[in-house]
């Protein structure tokens, strides 16, 4: 399928081995180029309001949507130079933090689980 994760998995080796990049490609390297990825979505954002952050168009949307195909497409890289299924991991997580963030405890509430 076209737009599985497997066949996003499978086109980022391709176009890695491609260009003959597995060499830098290492979990050290690869988690950096993910957190510098992740703060070109942050600049983005950086000096707007709330309000204004929730209704970004244009070029600002553009240029959001390229920043989130940059962080995913490194992501992804990482974990599958880890040999870790990025679905996987996600819901595990999501099912530590149902436990993490009891609804009666956190709903409406942008505390940490620890300060509950």
């Amino acid at each position: 399928m076209k737009d599985s994760l497997n066949h996003l998995i499978e086109e980022i080796r391709v176009f890695s081995e491609e260009r003959d990049w597995q060499q830098f490609h290492s979990p050290k390297n690869l988690s950096m180029a993910l957190v510098v990825e992740a703060s070109e979505i942050l600049e983005i954002f950086q000096w707007l309001t709330f309000e204004q952050s929730q209704r970004i168009e244009g070029t600002q949307l553009a240029k959001a949507k390229e920043e989130i195909g940059d962080v995913m497409i490194y992501l992804v890289r990482l974990a599958d130079r880890l040999s870790v299924s990025p679905l996987e991991a996600a819901f595990e997580k999501l099912e530590k933090n149902r436990k993490k963030y009891p609804i009666e405890k956190s709903r409406g509430n942008a505390k940490k689980y620890t300060e509950f």
